[in-house]
């Protein structure tokens, strides 16, 4: 990858996580606000405001910054598999995109319990009201580390990335040295 796209890949990268990051955290503002709100219209309006966002703001950043992080990963020379902290990346964001998916039924559920006016300490929505903070503080700690993780990148080479490493230092002709001497 010339320079050129290794900078709008990581441009993109970068502004998918960042947006990620930012919406994640607007969703926990407006998830506390619902469960400490005292204003039951303006606590049953949170709800379906936390269902637009998920769809349209968070699961689209989240997969943009899943798919822009493999793409610069592919194109530079800290690779996908090679370095520990862009594989603890790669691990954290699947992990966090995945859970995210499965977030999105009890958002979903408040959302039309919410527009259909039920009673939201009732029936059991309180528990969720919880778990939709509680996600949303986990979600941003992981998204936190994330950044740590780009921002320090902890030294350590994989076992994959010592082999391709090796490989790239050998003169052509010269035999691989084996692992362990």
């Amino acid at each position: 990858m010339g320079p050129r796209l290794r900078k709008a890949a990581l441009t993109a990268h970068v502004a998918a996580s960042v947006g990620w990051l930012g919406a994640v955290a607007a969703f926990l503002a407006l998830a506390v606000a619902g469960l400490v709100g005292d204003d039951p219209g303006r606590t049953r309006g949170l709800y379906p405001a936390m269902d637009v966002l998920t769809w349209w703001a968070i699961v689209p950043l989240a997969l943009a910054a899943l798919v822009t992080g493999v793409v610069q990963a592919l194109g530079t020379p800290w690779g996908l598999l090679r370095h520990y902290w862009v594989l603890a990346k790669l691990v954290l964001t699947v992990l966090a995109t995945g859970f995210l998916l499965l977030h999105t039924a009890p958002v979903g559920h408040l959302a039309d319990a919410a527009a259909r006016g039920a009673d939201l300490d009732g029936a059991g929505l309180g528990g969720l009201r919880v778990q939709l903070v509680a996600d949303a503080a986990a979600a941003v700690l992981v998204l936190l580390v994330t950044t740590a993780l780009s921002v320090f990148r902890p030294r350590g080479v994989t076992p994959y990335g010592w082999r391709k490493q090796q490989d790239r230092d050998r003169s052509p002709g010269q035999e691989a040295v084996p692992a362990g001497r």
